[in-house]
């Protein structure tokens, strides 16, 4: 099985990262390759890791557009906010704890 990877950044050096899917569904990485006169070697960074690291950086600012993406819907998709309970939640039982606080 091979590595999915999906290319989030090219930086003006050429330096390139890449979001990956490894061999399991949860083995989510960035994988960082660094461009070829700098000698560096690719190098694993963790999700958690990455998103933690190097607030503000171009790199990190694309994979959360990335992310966004996955999740961003038309305006008139989203439902508006209510302050009216949802239907059938006024007629609800209390929790045992609820009931217990709320005298």
């Amino acid at each position: 099985m091979t590595i999915e990877r999906k290319l989030v950044y090219v930086a003006s050096n050429d330096d390139r990262w890449f979001l990956c899917l490894g061999h399991a569904p949860t083995d989510v990485f960035v994988l960082h390759e660094p461009n070829g006169p700098s000698g560096g070697k690719p190098s694993r960074v963790e999700l958690h890791d990455f998103l933690a690291s190097a607030v503000g950086s171009p790199e990190r600012l694309a994979l959360l557009a990335i992310i966004g993406s996955l999740v961003a819907v038309p305006d008139a998709a989203v439902p508006a906010s209510s302050t009216e309970p949802e239907p059938g939640a006024a007629g609800a039982e209390p929790s045992p704890g609820e009931e217990a606080s709320s005298t």
